[in-house]
């Protein structure tokens, strides 16, 4: 995919003209209106890590191989010697209120992890809205910046360049910078949780 083309509305483009899905088809398959997929399509809707998470199930997708290119051969090797490198310039953009999302190294298939590099822009729990869920297990590290991390059952904690945390992401969470910060870089890795369990969806829509 060219580097023009990394964006969430053209990975779902492609990957629906693949399947030979027109929008109602995929509608049907991801309970997802038609008007909302059309908007992510042309770019004026996008969706966080776990609306992704729940489209990837619905489709019967694994999440890291949501963004992959078009299969070049039936089934993985059976060495698994494989390398991507990612840069910033060929990573999946996400825009979302709260984050831009930076998926990297989206070529390769069956990913036991999704690799992202996050930038975080909002600057209160109040504007952030409410927390992320989603299955799986997560590990952030601090590039730069301060950062506050609200979790569910946690009292908020304060991490700093070159700190990290790990955590079981079906616990509410959200990530905020510090008042001091007008932005905080972060590399995260999310389990890619391929087998989820049926039902307790919530809906995706406008």
């Amino acid at each position: 995919m060219p580097a023009e083309d990394k964006t969430l509305g053209a990975v779902l483009t492609k990957l629906r003209s693949r399947n030979g899905w027109t929008l109602k088809e995929m509608s049907g398959r991801s309970g997802i209106p038609v008007s909302t997929l059309s908007k992510i399509e042309h770019g004026r809707l996008s969706l966080t890590y776990d609306k992704l998470q729940k489209l990837a199930e619905r489709l019967d997708i694994p999440m890291a191989d949501l963004f992959a290119e078009e299969e070049k051969q039936s089934a993985p090797p059976l060495v698994m010697g494989r390398r991507s490198i990612g840069t910033i310039q060929s990573a999946v953009r996400v825009d979302t209120p709260n984050y831009e999302y930076n998926y990297v190294c989206t070529e390769l298939r069956n990913k036991r992890m999704v690799p992202v590099v996050t930038r975080v822009h909002v600057r209160s729990i109040t504007d952030f809205g409410e927390l992320v869920r989603h299955p799986g297990e997560e590990f952030i590290y601090v590039v730069k910046g301060s950062l506050i991390v609200h979790t569910e059952f946690y009292d908020p904690v304060r991490l700093e360049e070159g700190q990290s945390l790990y955590i079981d992401s079906g616990m509410g969470h959200a990530y905020i910078c510090a008042p001091e910060c007008e932005e905080v870089l972060l590399l995260g890795v999310m389990s890619s949780a391929d087998q989820l369990s049926p039902g307790g969806l919530s809906a995706i829509s406008d």
